[in-house]
């Protein structure tokens, strides 16, 4: 019954990835050394939820006016300079991509495109509404699990009156970890809607239009668990009722349970 279960997902993702090019367009920011293997995830992603991605890894690639929404991929940590903190030995960071994709979140917020924040994007969302970060998180929170894997072994609690929740559920989601740095002061407009048993922010989501989700964890390792397939579903309804010129929220509040 299993294996019959997950053939049928296979089957509907392949579909999903030679749909039809009328598709909500989401830009997918990635890192320049890693993106080769993590955008084909972001890809597979956008597509089981009816989207079509497009990779950008570099400022030159980026065309805010030719997408319909974005997703602010995970990579290395952000560069402290960015909210006046100070830069941590240990950290690997790439400013170049800093600077991008401020831009890119700026430019989304300004034209109203919805946007979904992965890991470090979901600190990058943070940062452009003003917010700042724990760099070093699991100093902070000493009892959480500082395990890195892509493997789902972290428990968060969701907010069962958030976005977030209606999305993918209230339940205890059991998640992915790849991070060192977490949400700390939060963002004009941003909300904290889950946590780790520490306490540590681990998803943020914006209280106004246009739509914005960040997660500290990556979802498009765990393509084949339904509550993280809604998450770019979210995001892909989101971009289909801007393209429509219709309000954000309303629609992903819509979505069928």
């Amino acid at each position: 019954m299993r294996g019959a279960s997950l053939g049928r997902i296979a089957q509907g993702l392949w579909a999903a990835l030679i749909g039809p090019d009328d598709r909500p367009v989401i830009g997918v920011t990635c890192s320049r050394r890693s993106g080769w293997r993590i955008f084909p995830l972001m890809r597979l992603s956008v597509a089981a939820a009816g989207g079509r991605a497009l990779r950008w890894d570099e400022a030159q690639d980026v065309d805010l006016d030719a997408v319909d929404g974005v997703v602010i991929g995970g990579g290395d940590d952000i560069s402290a300079e960015l909210y006046g903190g100070e830069l941590i030995a240990t950290s690997r960071v790439d400013p170049e991509r800093d600077r991008m994709e401020l831009a890119v979140i700026r430019g989304a917020l300004e034209r109203g495109l919805p946007m979904l924040g992965i890991c470090r994007g979901s600190q990058m969302l943070n940062i452009a509404l003003g917010g700042n970060l724990d760099q070093d998180a699991y100093a902070t929170y000493g009892s959480s699990d500082p395990t890195r894997t892509i493997l789902p072994r972290k428990t968060v609690q969701v907010a069962a009156d958030s976005r977030l929740a209606a999305l993918a559920g209230s339940e205890p989601m059991v998640v992915n970890s790849l991070h060192s740095q977490a949400v700390d002061r939060l963002g004009e407009g941003l909300r904290a809607v889950a946590h780790d048993p520490s306490g540590m922010i681990q998803a943020v989501e914006r209280d106004r239009e246009p739509f914005a989700l960040g997660v500290q964890w990556h979802p498009e390792h765990l393509v084949y668990a339904r509550r993280q397939r809604r998450l770019f579903r979210g995001l892909v309804r989101a971009a289909a009722a801007g393209k429509a010129r219709r309000p954000h929220l309303e629609a992903v509040d819509a979505i069928e349970a």
